[in-house]
């Protein structure tokens, strides 16, 4: 166990500004052929939590197995330290796996945030498995538009440090925010996004767990 979750936010800061020592952005050191999704959903106002995992072929992008969990929290909404709210669920549903993904894509950020450390950093320290964000909106970093044709990226840049990727998956749509977030570098976490098409903006492992969270939070999942 790295940490407690129950903490204050003060306290958060604290165990962010010591973990963010022990991230690692490296290449991959394997050839990946399971890629594991990642999306977390909450109310920002209730206590509940859901979290869903989607593994998948990254040959052939066949759904291999669905996970899925759901946890209390008391711990206050506050932007920076969301996966303080999000990490307990997702690793409900990691322990329900059956079968381990060789890498995980996060909706989410991974060093492309304040304190270099957003959920797929944090969470990647948790889980011992390379990990990345592809978020749909900026949370950190500043990028020039990358041209219009899908595959064209340009960096982010957040107090002079490249901490992700603006990349476009489809021609003539928004790009998506690509984030190293443990174990693996900025061209491989763009490489595997460029991989996981599915013809849609967001690649195909968050969007699934995007799918499967949804139905988790209307009830249609267990």
């Amino acid at each position: 166990m790295l940490h407690p979750w129950t903490v204050t936010p003060e306290a958060a800061v604290a165990i962010q500004q010591e973990l963010r020592t022990q991230i690692r952005i490296e290449p991959l050191e394997q050839p990946v052929t399971l890629i594991g999704g990642c999306d977390i959903s909450f109310n920002k106002f209730e206590t509940t939590v859901y979290a869903g995992i989607v593994v998948i072929r990254l040959d052939t992008m066949e759904t291999v197995e669905e996970a899925a969990g759901v946890s209390e929290t008391d711990f206050p909404y506050v932007p920076g330290l969301l996966s303080f709210r999000e990490i307990p669920s997702l690793l409900k549903a990691w322990a329900e796996l059956r079968t381990k993904p060789d890498v995980v894509m996060f909706d989410g950020h991974g060093i492309a945030h304040p304190r270099r450390i957003g959920i797929a950093s944090h969470a990647g320290l948790w889980l011992e498995v390379p990990t990345f964000g592809c978020g749909k909106s900026v949370l950190v970093g500043k990028y020039e538009e990358p041209a219009l044709e899908r595959g064209s990226w340009s960096p982010m840049v957040h107090r002079r440090e490249v901490v992700g990727a603006a990349v476009r998956t489809k021609t003539k749509v928004n790009p998506v925010y690509v984030s190293p977030g443990h174990l693996i570098d900025l061209p491989g976490a763009i490489d595997l996004t460029l991989r996981c098409d599915g013809g849609y903006r967001l690649p195909e492992p968050t969007r699934r767990a995007h799918g499967l969270v949804n139905a988790l939070r209307r009830g249609e999942r267990e």
